[in-house]
């Protein structure tokens, strides 16, 4: 099911977005989230951002829809991104996650997985819903991802 880009939370930019995570940058051809639960220390999301393909006014549902140049610009943020959360955060692995069964806005969910951490060895849980950090908590990881952004 594709989604509608006037109900599109990325597309849309509205309130569910910003009640589920924190905007952290914008990159070549994507929007980089860090979400407010924190069951995976570091958890982020990339959005494609397609403002610039007017046939679909923005709205990119699948990989498949972009050329060659759209997708490997979009892995490329993918890819910066997962290198200043390893950089920031020091994750044993990061799972990928691009999912969009019922969003279907093109995004990865980035979940860093520590050893001893919650699920390691399986897969993340979508929403689990049990670590929530305080505004300068989150304000700090925000700062130290935007600085290995910067510097990557």
């Amino acid at each position: 099911m594709k989604s509608d880009p006037k109900d599109c939370l990325y597309c849309t930019n509205n309130e569910t977005l910003h009640n589920l995570m924190i905007e952290i940058a914008k990159l070549d051809v994507s929007r980089v989230f860090l979400f407010k639960e924190q069951t995976y220390h570091g958890r982020c999301l990339v959005a494609y951002d397609g403002r610039c393909l007017v046939a679909y006014d923005g709205h990119v549902n699948d990989l498949f829809e972009l050329s060659d140049d759209q997708r490997n610009a979009f892995m490329k943020d993918v890819t910066r991104v997962t290198r200043a959360m390893y950089s920031v955060f020091h994750p044993e692995k990061i799972n990928y996650g691009a999912y969009s069964d019922k969003l279907s806005h093109l995004h990865f969910h980035l979940a860093p997985k520590y050893v001893d951490g919650p699920d390691y060895g399986g897969t993340f849980r979508m929403n689990p819903g049990e670590v929530y950090l305080s505004d300068e908590e989150y304000a700090d990881m925000v700062g130290k991802m935007r600085e290995a952004l910067t510097e990557i």
